[in-house]
């Protein structure tokens, strides 16, 4: 679909225990157009989590289709070379456990995907520390980050995730391991500055209150998604 950023048709993923078999996720369709941030909620265990690594294909479903803009993939099949390539750029995720390396300090830390991609130069840098003041933590750019708050860690985890301008960003319980005031002001950074960046967004959440910031919301019961 033209508008669309990134959408899933008939997404099926089972898991087996022993001889049991379980459906995770049972032909999902979903579409999330540019620039517009989509919450999804559900109990612990349901496959939230399932779905977003199904739609980064990071996993392989039993069956259905991914789609990153104009780009068809079979969501059964492992990931190609080219398809790597290009989820670098085209995706971003912010991780509950944040995922920084410890020995590496805040801003080398942000740079690190940039430099993956073979990004780096002037303008990554300029962009870098943008970020990180938009994030409220240029301050800290030298710091090492086993030394910040989990606030702080979260909000350069954010910076990291949009520096090499994804269209589309995940977040998988971005504010789990934090204090209530500070997830909201993680929470509210992160939708501000995909909202600034035009970064469609897909947030996982058991958090009513953060779901209802988002543009559209959807619960995950039974392996289907249901409109809130």
């Amino acid at each position: 679909m033209e508008n669309s950023a990134i959408r899933a048709v008939g997404l099926s993923k089972s898991f087996f225990f022993g001889n049991r078999r379980m459906e995770v996720l049972k032909k999902v369709d979903l579409i999330l157009e540019r620039s517009i941030s989509l919450s999804i909620r559900g109990d612990s265990g349901c496959g939230k989590t399932t779905l977003l690594n199904l739609l980064a294909r990071l996993e392989t479903a039993d069956c259905g289709k991914v789609y990153w803009g104009d780009l068809e993939m079979d969501a059964s099949s492992k990931s190609s070379d080219r398809e790597i390539r290009i989820r670098g750029d085209f995706l971003g995720v912010v991780y509950q456990t944040y995922y920084l390396i410890p020995d590496l300090n805040v801003m080398e830390n942000v740079l690190l995907s940039a430099k993956l991609a073979g990004r780096m130069n002037k303008d990554t840098q300029d962009r870098a520390r943008l970020l990180l003041s938009r994030m409220g933590v240029l301050s800290l750019e030298n710091q090492i980050t086993q030394k910040l708050s989990g606030g702080e860690r979260q909000r350069v985890a954010i910076a990291r995730a949009l520096i090499n301008s994804p269209q589309v960003v995940f977040a998988d319980e971005p504010t789990g391991n934090l204090d209530e005031r500070t997830g909201g002001e993680v929470m509210e950074l992160l939708l501000d500055v995909c909202r600034s960046e035009n970064s469609s967004l897909i947030l996982v959440t058991h958090n009513p209150k953060f779901a209802e910031s988002t543009n559209r919301s959807v619960f995950l019961k039974d392996g289907t998604l249901h409109s809130i």
